[in-house]
């Protein structure tokens, strides 16, 4: 294969990558307008963002095994055409339950897409320097789609209505789909044996139980009998999984990869990296829009050295790796991390952009992409090319996990101090002034400041109405320094963890494999044709 084919087939996998990323991101820029348009509370805005990251997640392993056994090409290209399709039942949807349909299933067909572009990628560059440069580019292609999905989503809501953020998607996904027809190869395993259906079934079971806990904990509470029963079943599916696994002779997921060093604690800093990650900008959305009031344009263009950042990072950590070994490469970032993060708990609301909030972007930025390209390039030498779907949706199941915790994790944190100081204020607001609903949102976020901004207010309220904005932004942020400190607990435990646990030398042939160095065996079957 030339290297001008294996540039092309990784410009279409990092496009088709792009794509699944940013409509997450994109969506979450709309909110507020389908919120108004829509009528929907803030339970219903959650179930927008949180069905897609359910079904997504709840399949990433199913989807990776599915295209190592019938062919990686052919489940991605069913996975771009779904995406495709279901984008136009969201544009055209009229209630928050049609919208949260067509995210769910949009998250089912994306779930397809996303095992697929690493597992393709790794079996295209065969020797460890051009795997390690292209999972290089993979991984800053992921960091740069989830910062730049403000801008562009906030371009799209200057020029258009919330519908475009689902249009957008058809043209991209239709392009996508017809340039990997062309260019990427076929390629799966010489399976044999039943395919393991229980397995998948419980894969699903487990992990979209264990996801839906971690999301809907903040709403029901984290100690409450929903939420333990949630977790209780999901961990009790996870280990029948596990049991399972280790005893079909064609398993979903070969359980005992754990065993290996190189192949979990990279895991498990791809998931800490991520729950820093989102939560961090989970804080900084509110931070943004809610206390600088800034349009979600602005806000965009504003994120962009975040987006700088992990394209510088992820390149130059990944080749660095190549030299010095993942271990040091880690810490290393962890601790970036770590310090991006104590920083941003000291932004007030008189902190100007131009300091410690761009000092933190930046910082936040460096730290993941550190971590996540050598982390990533780890978990998948440790895997066999045959495998190579399945440890993709690994790969990808920790980040989501990961994520989805930082966000609930983290938005429990900052809520709590939030509300406590921010409810009895809004109680006391006239219900001619807000209506139940809206003052149900503003004891909740901070983003509700700029509606409250529009009240026609008599002047005898005046007073009390700055009182509360300020209150309310004055609250968040105490809730930000708590966040912030228990990342910067859990980066640093993480850290240390890998520092005593991980091989800090780094094998000699430049893999965690002698198969990682080889072209594809007779146990893969590379294709070019259909």
């Amino acid at each position: 294969m030339t290297n001008l084919r294996r540039g092309a087939i990784l410009v279409v996998v990092c496009l088709a990558e792009l794509l699944v990323l940013l409509d997450n991101t994109v969506v979450n820029v709309a909110l507020p307008s389908m919120g108004v348009s829509l009528g929907a509370g803030f339970s219903g805005l959650q179930w927008i963002v949180d069905a897609y990251t359910l079904t997504f997640a709840g399949l990433l392993l199913a989807c990776g095994h599915l295209g190592d056994r019938f062919g990686r090409r052919r489940v991605m290209l069913i996975g771009l055409a779904g995406v495709a399709v279901m984008s136009v039942g969201g544009a055209l949807a009229t209630s928050v339950g049609m919208v949260v349909a067509a995210r769910a299933a949009m998250g089912v067909f994306a779930a397809a897409v996303f095992p697929a572009t690493l597992a393709l990628v790794t079996i295209t560059f065969t020797t460890p320097k051009g795997r390690a440069a292209a999972i290089a580019v993979w991984t800053a292609m992921a960091g740069f789609a989830v910062a730049i999905g403000p801008t562009a989503g906030g371009w799209l809501l200057t020029h258009f209505s919330w519908h475009s953020v689902f249009w957008m998607n058809v043209p991209i996904a239709l392009a996508i789909l017809v340039a990997a027809r062309f260019v990427l190869p076929e390629s799966r395993t010489n399976a044999h044996g039943r395919l393991d259906i229980l397995g998948l079934v419980l894969s699903f079971a487990g992990i979209i139980t264990l996801v839906w806990a971690i999301v809907e904990g903040p709403r029901h509470g984290w100690v409450s009998p929903t939420t333990i029963g949630a977790f209780v079943f999901g961990a009790a599916m996870i280990a029948v999984f596990v049991w399972r696994e280790t005893r079909v002779s064609n398993p979903v997921l070969d359980v005992r990869l754990f065993r290996n060093r190189r192949f979990s604690l990279p895991a498990l800093s791809i998931a800490v990296a991520y729950f820093s990650m989102f939560g961090f900008l989970f804080l900084i959305t509110q931070y943004f829009q809610g206390i600088q009031e800034y349009s979600p344009l602005e806000f965009g263009i504003r994120s962009l050295p975040f987006a700088a950042a992990v394209l510088i990072a992820a390149p130059a950590a990944t080749m660095l790796a190549q030299r010095v070994g993942t271990t040091a490469v880690l810490v290393g970032g962890f601790v970036i991390l770590a310090t991006g993060m104590g920083i941003a708990g000291q932004v007030s609301v008189e902190s100007p952009y131009v300091g410690i909030v761009l000092i933190s972007m930046i910082l936040m930025g460096l730290g993941l992409a550190i971590v996540q390209g050598p982390a990533t390039e780890s978990i998948m030498g440790s895997v066999d090319l045959e495998e190579a779907g399945v440890g993709s949706a690994v790969n990808d199941t920790t980040r989501e996990v990961g994520g989805a915790l930082g966000v609930a994790v983290l938005g429990s944190i900052v809520a709590s101090a939030y509300t406590d100081r921010v409810a009895p204020l809004v109680d006391t607001i006239p219900d001619s002034m807000m209506d139940p609903q809206q003052k149900d949102f503003a004891r909740q976020s901070v983003l509700t400041v700029l509606e409250i901004r529009k009240h026609d207010v008599p002047t005898m309220f005046s007073d009390s109405k700055d009182h509360l904005i300020f209150t309310m932004k004055a609250a968040a942020l105490d809730g930000f320094q708590v966040a912030s400190y228990a990342t910067v607990g859990l980066a640093i435990a993480c850290a240390i963890a890998v520092a005593a646990l991980l091989p800090w030398k780094r094998p000699e042939n430049g893999s965690v494999l002698l198969g990682w160095m080889q072209s594809p065996s007779s146990d893969e079957t590379p294709t070019t044709g259909t």
